[in-house]
């Protein structure tokens, strides 16, 4: 008689002293009841872990830094979840420029770490971010028009597949594997317990600036930024905020690769916008740049959040703008919508190079809406469907890292004319669906390979 996985690592069931604290997330929107969670030391835990859940036919959630943004992607009710969070080593071999990273380190943890030491590597727009989850969705940064994707500095990554075995992709050994995770989303196609990154050599010069205007001037402000930030010299990553009216500021901030004499010159056309109340600019270390971008944050917030994403190839119109006033004239506190520019080494690699498809974008938008009372959770999420309908005619796509629920063509709103290959590649390496979740890629019913 084959004898039965057992469960190892850390192992937290509802009874025990640490499982209300092992079950809230970032979001508090996202928090539910699994029946067990596993905190993961090494691989074998992961291994254990998958075989067990298929052993008792128990539905499997994947979790590093505790990000998600939406129900059901990280936990669910009924379910084994698999913490990455404590698997945090990270090599790096300067000669090579190349780092191998375990997924539970956070973001904000890796880029100083490696900052420290003279390197750069790609970073979001949150600190306490998991690096395993946000890596194999994309990984959007304020430096991807210098870096390119978080996902395209994947060279290879080390997985656990649906049978609980060990896999490996990289350009020579499961190459169309390799493709799919670079951009294909997390949690489809196994659980990744290494990445291998390129790194690059820190620039000696970096600089910050932040511009801050009156609410009022929001038209105006977001339409100057559009027509400037997406064509700005590539080492220039910039965001534009526009919270809510309540909160009352419209902000832009960015970081840029070199000197900051040059970095006055190049937002000079933003700083003529409207008139601002605030200019600052800044030449800096590329750790105090990490600082300013990415500070240390909470582990978890205290407000219910749900968002959505887009990716605008053209600039919002008029009508466009307008959407944007009513909703944040309708939403509350730090509620906010964030463009963030594309170009340069991002929009330089091929839509179908690999799996994340948005490669011909002027910029990036994602808009949320914050409360605290559960009676207000249907008029906000009602709000959010309102506001992407009425952005549709002039917008393309959405960004699988930000996942919005409401989107039901979710296959090809993430992922483009990608979405068919990721279906075939999912049923060659989890053909029963063993990892599925709320909008995880299906395998295709028949493949011919």
């Amino acid at each position: 008689m084959k004898r039965k996985t057992e469960l190892t690592g850390t192992v937290v069931y509802p009874n025990d002293p640490a499982y209300e604290q092992a079950r809230k997330n970032w979001n508090p929107f996202t928090d539910t009841f699994p029946i067990v969670f596993v905190f993961t030391h090494q691989t074998k835990d992961v291994i254990n872990a998958v075989r067990w859940a298929r052993e008792n036919k128990v539905p499997i959630r994947i979790r590093s830094g505790r990000h998600a943004l939406a129900k059901d992607f990280s936990q669910t009710h009924g379910g084994i979840v698999i913490d990455l969070g404590l698997m945090r080593g990270v090599k790096v071999n300067k000669v090579n420029g190349t780092a191998i990273v375990q997924p539970g380190i956070r973001v904000g943890d890796l880029v100083r770490k490696l900052a420290a030491q003279g390197i750069l590597a790609p970073f979001g727009d949150s600190s306490s971010v998991g690096i395993g989850g946000i890596s194999t969705g994309g990984g959007i940064t304020v430096v991807q028009r210098t870096t390119g994707l978080i996902s395209d500095n994947i060279m290879a990554a080390t997985l656990v597949d649906a049978n609980g075995k060990v896999i490996y992709a990289d350009e020579y050994d499961n190459e169309d594997l390799l493709w799919a995770i670079r951009g294909g989303g997390g949690g489809n196609f196994g659980i990744i317990t290494s990445y291998k990154f390129k790194v690059r050599q820190a620039p000696f010069k970096v600089g910050i600036y932040q511009v801050i205007w009156p609410w009022e001037q929001l038209e105006e402000v977001i339409d100057g930024w559009q027509q400037w930030a997406p064509y700005v010299d590539d080492r220039l990553g910039s965001v534009l905020e526009a919270f809510s009216r309540m909160n009352g500021v419209l902000r832009s901030q960015g970081v840029f690769l070199g000197p900051k004499e040059e970095l006055e010159d190049l937002i000079s056309p933003l700083t003529g916008v409207g008139t601002p109340i605030k200019v600052m600019v800044k030449e800096v270390s590329l750790l105090e740049a990490i600082d300013f971008w990415i500070p240390n944050e909470p582990l978890s917030i205290d407000q219910n959040t749900t968002f959505s994403s887009t990716w605008l190839e053209q600039d919002l119109p008029e009508e466009g703008l307008k959407t944007v006033r009513r909703f944040l004239e309708r939403t509350t506190g730090t509620s906010n919508f964030f463009l963030l520019n594309s170009g340069g080494a991002m929009n330089s690699v091929p839509p179908n190079k690999t799996a994340f498809y948005w490669r011909n974008t002027r910029y990036y938008m994602e808009w949320n809406t914050k409360w605290t009372c559960p009676d207000e959770t249907q008029r906000n999420l009602k709000l959010m469907d309102k506001t992407r309908i009425a952005l549709q005619p002039y917008t393309i796509g959405s960004y699988v890292n930000v996942p919005d629920l409401a989107i039901r063509d979710y296959g090809q709103e993430y992922y483009g004319k990608n979405f068919n290959r990721l279906r075939k590649i999912k049923a060659k390496y989890d053909p029963d669906n063993v990892f599925n979740f709320i909008q995880s890629i299906p395998p295709a019913s028949s493949c011919k390979w």
